[in-house]
């Protein structure tokens, strides 16, 4: 969830947990709420 908080936007996890931010742009939280997702569907990457 994106939410713009005094002219920033910030990241929010569904539970309402801040989890990035601020951003200038809304582009720029979206981008990293779906490097955010791309890496909680990824899981943990293991060191071979």
């Amino acid at each position: 969830m994106i939410k713009q908080v005094k002219g920033k936007w910030h990241v929010y996890s569904e539970s309402g947990k801040h989890i990035g931010g601020p951003y200038d742009s809304r582009a720029s939280a979206e981008k990293r709420l779906r490097q955010i997702e791309w890496f909680k569907k990824k899981g943990h990457i293991s060191e071979e």
